[in-house]
This record gives structure tokens, C-alpha cells and sequence, in this order.
């Protein structure tokens, strides 16, 4: 930047105003939160040093200036300060304690050992927000500023000051710059700092011959032109056979060295911002946010229809059909202006013509110095009526592949304001590793979420769709993966309708998590629901179970809890096998119990008996069980937990859906749940006496006669005429078939009306009935065809005495 005197015209003293300059951030604390590499240059301690300590024990922060280079409102007191630090200004430690609400500058000599003193200006704003930042600092070397002269009266000096925003006509580039070297934040973060920094007071530099000249934040690197002429300058020397002047040589070494060094330090940064979390959403926010403002001014960015919807690697090299689907947009323009123009979520392909498509096919960066109006029309044109092209145009732009093990999962466009240097060659370097790096954390979370829908797709698989209405109840279920170890685990629920209107209701848990757990419980619920169609008491049926699981393999434990829900009877028969027990939550005063219940032994133990209990209970009481996830958390007793769950179990709740969702809150909120979560609660409406009608009937052909005309009477009475014709005539096929098959004098027939028309003949013949096809000849086995064409269920089982035929009708609407 020039500066201008009143005696001629206008002269450059070590590029005056556009400097490297040290940031630092220091939080409520007074410790240090951000240390720029032009910190580390300048007062020599590393980031890794820096970060965490005193800033008082870092910066300057007391004494005084000479005075003929005090800036008005220092401090005029000398003093000599620790570290090596002669503070020349005024009093710095003010502001590091937050004791100032106004903006200081000052100037300091810094010494080391065996090396002349660096002058240091500063600059100190104090900040206010939501953020942990309480005060920013802004330093530069002030030596590289000022003219090479002897230090006598006459000589010029320099000193930091303030001035209006709106004195420099130039000042703008600030706002731009400053959020180059501010520490990774979002772009509100960055902009809230800036926005405070324009309003206290632009930072300048006073002269003494009463210029000022607003200072613009410089990275360090060269610009294209003065590198270019660095060496040239070379080039000539060493051609003429002369020496290369020392100080160009060393010079251009310094800033390339300091170049490539910023770049690193760049990166490093981005490394350590990006990866914290296997969300790919967040992945990709944080991929965005890492690389703006700091290193262009707008980042997009692109990923593949497999790579989002979380499915396995994208298959084949991309062509012009792939779908590209935007989902990031971050930039520093302000707010809402790409929103309409180019939104988060979009899918669209791009033609070969277009840069986008050369960095995806070919897999490397593709350098756009500036795009013309040519290129941004042929850009535009994909966009369909939105015209991009003000948004884009006389920018330059880098796209960056982003790829893992050799395929490009997506692409980041990064552009760069007009007003801003354009990308180069190193900046092409820096972009591709920084997309590699991206890449493979993009690619980590693509694999974690590819992972995790592949395990809870297995767990759905697993779990029961258990109709909400079962014959005499109402049944609702949750089920919570485990948050800790995986989420994929070997809880399972179930409920399967047996003989006589019961249901079955069952909560198991493997012992142990992950994808064996998960195959050990698809087997164990499975040998259940066949061994609960048999009938078979429930102790008996965790005894089956037990003896199947030491047969498959000493690895299978689990515990189980199985239940028989009677309606008519209004009984419950429960037996366990080392689960938590159920708790029953009393209709008539709303008082919840947990069910004393022999405990048994888990599944697979072996050598142990099992008991079936019998519990009495009323229309309305409510079942819960559940699994030991549920109420057992690290540290605390197991009965802190039971006595929670009997207490949100008899909370009030106007449906079965928010009785879980209580019981869920007031268990899952306590923290530490590692284990997956399975409950069951039912509420037990049971089936009152006059919707239930027995009789029993001779072992007669006559009585399928009898059967029809007490169906078709009981029928008439419960208002359900529209069901006689059909009834009538499945009950006669069912009735027949067990008088021809039954061994014994007796045939029981039961008719029950609850949310369906279910109707039951029992008799002594324990072979079960199968659907046949029956041919033109034969005499028999179209009974059971006529049933499955006319019945909306029907079913067989085996009882204790012999075997169960049932069949459904649904009840007609009721008109309004």
C-alpha cells in the first residue's frame, strides 16, 4: 500500500499497511484460545505452547512509551517486563482482564537474547456475543514498517491507531480479509468479530508526519507479481554472471518458506476441525466451515445419490446421467443471497462442457483463474431459470474432487471474490489435499451410516409388526437400540394369537450385543412362536427352549419372559427365565405392582425347572415387561430403576402410545444406557360373559345341524344377521370334520364377539386338519377349501386334550 506526504509524491515503506500480522484470541478466562502463525513468528512460542496459557504471561502488558511516540490516551509509566517484553505503550493488561470496554493500541520492544530488539505494534479489541472470545489482538513487527534511517530526532515514527470505518475508501478489504486469519469458526462467528472490529475503530498506522494509512492483513505469501519479479531478477544476475543479490535471494526464500508453511499450518488446522463426529451430515458442515472464509469465499459442495442415501460404494465411474446432490452451501455474502439460486438438497447432473464434470471423471483439481462470461453463461445454463451468473462471473474458482480408495465420492466448487487474490498453483496443491483429507473422513462417515442402516434394517427385520388390537387387548411396543455398543442387539418382543381368544405375549433378551446376538434372537423368538402354536403351557415352553438353546451351542443365553393372557377367564399365566419381572398396573385405583415371579434360570443354563404362575386379573389392568436396558444403569442399584418404572407405568395417559412414550422419558433420560430397550405393555380389556356363547355337542353327524341352528339364533341376538349365511355354513364344515375324525363322545363349540367374530370347535383328535386340493372324485377335503375362500382368518392348533379348528369373520360397519 502507497502512502502519500505533503512534499511529494508518493512512496513505499515496506509495503506500509499491508502486513503480516499475529492474531490472537483470549477468552473470559485470560487464557489463550487462538494463536496465529504470524504469532508464532513474531513472539516466538509455538501454537501447541501458546494455546491454554496466560495470555498476560505471552503479550506485553505494561509500561510505556517514549514521548515522542505516545499515541494519545497511553500510558506514560517506563517499566521492564518479564520475558524479555519493554512494554512502549499503554497499559495492555487492562484489556486482557476485561477491565476496558473500549479498544487500546500501543507499541513494545521485544528482546531476546543475543538479538537486536523487534519493535511489536498491537491492537487489542474487546468482544462481546455468545462465543467464548472476550478480546482480540493484532500485532505486527513494526521494524519492516519504518524507513531504514538512523533513530534521531528527525527521524519518522510509528505508532497503531484507530479510525473510522468509513475514513478509507479502501477499508472495505478488511471485512474481507480479517476472516482469513481469524481462528475456524462459522462464518456468523467470524463476521460477528469482524462487525465489532469496523464499528470500535479500524486499526491504522499513525505516522508522525500526520498520515495515516489503514493496515490490511497480509498471509505472508507474495503476490504472483513480486514473486515473478524476484526471479527474474535472479535469473538476469545469474546469466550476467553476476552474484544473486543476498537479500532478493533470501528474500524470496523467506516468503516461499513462509508460503508453504502457512499452507501446512492451514491444513493441520482443518484436519483437526473436520472428522469430529460419523454423522455425515455434520461430516459435511464441518468440511464446509473448515475452508471459509479462510481459504475462499464460498464452498459447495456435491456428493453422489449412493453417498448420501447411505448406500454401499458408488458403482462405475460417473457420467453425464449422475445425479450430484448439493448438500452444503457456506459462504460470506450475506444472508440468503444463494439460498433461492442454488438450495441445499438439489439434485442435478452436469455436461461434459463444464469443469465440474472434468474434475469428476478425471479425479483431479480443475483451476478456473477467472470465469468468464462465456463460461458463466455455459455454468448457467444448468441451472434453468435462475440466473447464477452475477453470482459467479469474474470469480475464480478451484473444484476439487473428493475421493476415497480411487473413487470420487463428490466435489467442493470454492470461489474466491473478485476483489480477492485468485487461486494459483499452490493453492491447487492445497486444494487437493485438503479435498483427500475431506474424502477420507466424508468416506468414514459414508461407511458408518452405510453400516449402521444395514444393522437396523437387520433389527427390523427381526422385530414383530404386532397388530395393535388382539383379541381381548390392545397391545403397543417400543423398541430403543443400544447407544453405546452398537446398534444392532438381541432384545426381541412378541405376541402370537392361540386357541380360545388367548394371546401369547413375550420380551426376551440374548445375552451380549452385535450381529450374533441379533442371529441368536432370530432364532430363540422364532423356535418360540412355533412352540407357543403347540399350545404348550408356559413353563413347558421355556423348557423346550432351554433344551434347543444348549443344543445350538454353549454361546446362547438369553433370558425370557413368557405370558398367557386369558380374556375370558381374566387370568394371566406367567412363567420366567431369569428376566426382570412385569409389572401390572390395577384399573380399579391405578395402584402398579411388580409381579412376584420365581425367577428361573436365563435360556440355555440348563438343568433348572420352570413355574408358571397364575395372576387374576381385571377389565382394564395393564401388562408392562420390558427388557433389563430399560432400567439397569451403570452405577446405580437395578432397583432404582424397578421402582421408576412401577411409578411411570401408572402415570395416566390418554392411548397406549403415549403410556410408552412416558415410561421411555422417565427411564432413558437418566443417562449411561449402553444396552438396546425392548417393551411390550397391553392393556387387558378382557371379553365380558355375554359375548361369549359355549355349547357342547355329540360326536354325532346330526349335530352339524344343531350347530347351525344355535349359530344362527346366538347370532340374531347380538344383532349380526348380515354374518348368518356365512357362519352357518363354515361352522357346519368345521362341525362335520371333527365328528368324523374326533375318537371321543363330546365336541365343544364356542362362538366369542369381541373387535371380530371368532367361532372354536374343539374335540379329542390330535392330528391336525390340513388344506388339501380336492379333484372332481373325490369325496373329501374341500371342507377346509371352503373355509380359507369365506373366512377372514383361520387357523389350527394343538390343546392339551386334542386339537382347536377356528376361522374369523369380520363384523359389519355400523351405520351412522
Amino acid at each position: 500500500m502507497e502512502r502519500g506526504t505533503p512534499d511529494g509524491p508518493a512512496t513505499q515503506s515496506a509495503v506500509a499497511g499491508r502486513i503480516p500480522l499475529a492474531v490472537v484470541v483470549v477468552d473470559g478466562a485470560g487464557l489463550v484460545s487462538h494463536w496465529s502463525s504470524g504469532a508464532r513468528r513474531l513472539f516466538g512460542y509455538a501454537k501447541d505452547e501458546a494455546v491454554g496459557r496466560r495470555a498476560v504471561d505471552l503479550l506485553p502488558v505494561s509500561g510505556a512509551l517514549p514521548d515522542d511516540s505516545t499515541p494519545s490516551g497511553g500510558s506514560a509509566d517506563p517499566g521492564e517486563l518479564p520475558g524479555g517484553y519493554d512494554e512502549l505503550g499503554p497499559d495492555l493488561e487492562a484489556s486482557l482482564g476485561g477491565r476496558t470496554s473500549y479498544p487500546t493500541a500501543g507499541r513494545a520492544r521485544l528482546s531476546e537474547p543475543g538479538q537486536s530488539r523487534i519493535d511489536v505494534l498491537w491492537w487489542a479489541y474487546p468482544l462481546v456475543g455468545p462465543g467464548p472470545e472476550r478480546l482480540l489482538v493484532l500485532a505486527a513487527d513494526a521494524d519492516s514498517l519504518s524507513p531504514e534511517a538512523p533513530e534521531d530526532d528527525g527521524a519518522e515514527r510509528i505508532a497503531p491507531g484507530f479510525a473510522l470505518h468509513t475514513e478509507f475508501a479502501g477499508a472495505d478489504e478488511l471485512a474481507r480479509r480479517l476472516p482469513e486469519i481469524l481462528p475456524s469458526m462459522s462464518v456468523g462467528e467470524s463476521g460477528r468479530i469482524v462487525s465489532q472490529v469496523l464499528e470500535l475503530g479500524y486499526p491504522v498506522l499513525e505516522f508522525s508526519q500526520h498520515d495515516r494509512v489503514p493496515v490490511t492483513p497480509d498471509w505472508g505469501v507474495p503476490r504472483r507479481a513480486e514473486r515473478k519479479a524476484r526471479r527474474l531478477r535472479a535469473q538476469q544476475a545469474l546469466a550476467q554472471g553476476r552474484p544473486v543479490e543476498p537479500e532478493v535471494q533470501e528474500d524470496a526464500e523467506d516468503l516461499e518458506y513462509a508460503a508453504v508453511r502457512e499452507r501446512l499450518e492451514f491444513l493441520n488446522e482443518v484436519s483437526g476441525a473436520i472428522g469430529s463426529s460419523l454423522d455425515l451430515s455434520q461430516t459435511i458442515l464441518e468440511v464446509s466451515r473448515a475452508v471459509v472464509p479462510r481459504f475462499t469465499d464460498v464452498a459447495g459442495t456435491y456428493l453422489r445419490e449412493q453417498v448420501v442415501a447411505g448406500e454401499g460404494f458408488p458403482e462405475g465411474p460417473p457420467d453425464e446421467t449422475t445425479l450430484w446432490h448439493r448438500v452444503a452451501v457456506e459462504h460470506t455474502d450475506e444472508p440468503g443471497r444463494w439460498d433461492d439460486v442454488v438450495p441445499v438438497g438439489e439434485s442435478m447432473p452436469f455436461p461434459a462442457h463444464t469443469p465440474f464434470f472434468q474434475c469428476m471423471t478425471s479425479g483431479q483439481p480443475v483451476l478456473v483463474p477467472r470465469i468468464s462470461e462465456e463460461m458463466g453463461t455455459r455454468i448457467a445454463a444448468q441451472f434453468e431459470k435462475r440466473d447464477i451468473r452475477p453470482l459467479i462471473n469474474n470469480r475464480s474458482m478451484l473444484v476439487v474432487p473428493l475421493k476415497a480408495r480411487n473413487v470420487v465420492l463428490g466435489f467442493m466448487i470454492l470461489l474466491r471474490h473478485p476483489e480477492r487474490v485468485e487461486f494459483n498453483d499452490m493453492d491447487r496443491v492445497t486444494g487437493a489435499e485438503l479435498a483427500a483429507r475431506a474424502g477420507l473422513v466424508l468416506d468414514n462417515a459414508r461407511m458408518y451410516t452405510y453400516q449402521e442402516n444395514v444393522a437396523e434394517t437387520l433389527q427390523d427385520s427381526m422385530l414383530p409388526h404386532i397388530a395393535p388390537r388382539m383379541s381381548g387387548c390392545d397391545i403397543a411396543t417400543r423398541y430403543l437400540p443400544g447407544t453405546l455398543l452398537g446398534r444392532v442387539g438381541g432384545d426381541w418382543f412378541d405376541s402370537v394369537k392361540l386357541p380360545g381368544s388367548r394371546t401369547a405375549l413375550v420380551v426376551g433378551d440374548v445375552m451380549g450385543h452385535g450381529l450374533n446376538s441379533a442371529a441368536m434372537m432370530g432364532q430363540l423368538r422364532t423356535a418360540v412362536q412355533t412352540m407357543a402354536a403347540l399350545d404348550l403351557p408356559p413353563a413347558q415352553l421355556l423348557r423346550n427352549l432351554d433344551d434347543l438353546a444348549q443344543r445350538l451351542g454353549e454361546q446362547y443365553l438369553a433370558t425370557c419372559l413368557y405370558a398367557v393372557y386369558d380374556p375370558i377367564a381374566g387370568e394371566l399365566q406367567i412363567s420366567n427365565a431369569g428376566h426382570i419381572p412385569p409389572v401390572v398396573v390395577r384399573a380399579e385405583d391405578g395402584r402398579s405392582e411388580l409381579l412376584e415371579l420365581p425367577t428361573g434360570a436365563p435360556i440355555g443354563v440348563g438343568g433348572v425347572p420352570f413355574e408358571t404362575v397364575r395372576v387374576p386379573v381385571a377389565p382394564g389392568d395393564r401388562l408392562v415387561m420390558c427388557t433389563d436396558g430399560l432400567v439397569e444403569v451403570r452405577g446405580e442399584d437395578i432397583g432404582v430403576g424397578l421402582a421408576t418404572l412401577c411409578e411411570s407405568a401408572a402415570h395416566p395417559a390418554a392411548s397406549m402410545d403415549q403410556a410408552c412414550d412416558t415410561i421411555i422419558r422417565a427411564l432413558n433420560t437418566r443417562g449411561g444406557r449402553k444396552d438396546d430397550v425392548a417393551l411390550l405393555m397391553a392393556r387387558l380389556n378382557g371379553i365380558a360373559a355375554e359375548d361369549v356363547a359355549d355349547w357342547q355337542l355329540s360326536v354325532d353327524p346330526a349335530e352339524a345341524g344343531r350347530a347351525r341352528r344355535l349359530v344362527r339364533a346366538q347370532l340374531r341376538r347380538w344383532g349380526l344377521e348380515p354374518l348368518v349365511e356365512t357362519a352357518e355354513l363354515l361352522v357346519s364344515e368345521v362341525v362335520t370334520n371333527a365328528v368324523r375324525h374326533a375318537h371321543g363322545e363330546r365336541l365343544a363349540l364356542r362362538l366369542v364377539r369381541s373387535d371380530v367374530l371368532q367361532c372354536e370347535v374343539v374335540d379329542d383328535e390330535h392330528t391336525l386338519p390340513t388344506l388339501r386340493s380336492a379333484g372332481p372324485q373325490d369325496e373329501s377335503g374341500r371342507g377346509l377349501a371352503v373355509v380359507n375362500a369365506l373366512a377372514r382368518e383361520w387357523g389350527t392348533a394343538r390343546t392339551g386334550e386334542g386339537k382347536s379348528v377356528w376361522f374369523e369373520l369380520s363384523l359389519p360397519r355400523r351405520r351412522r
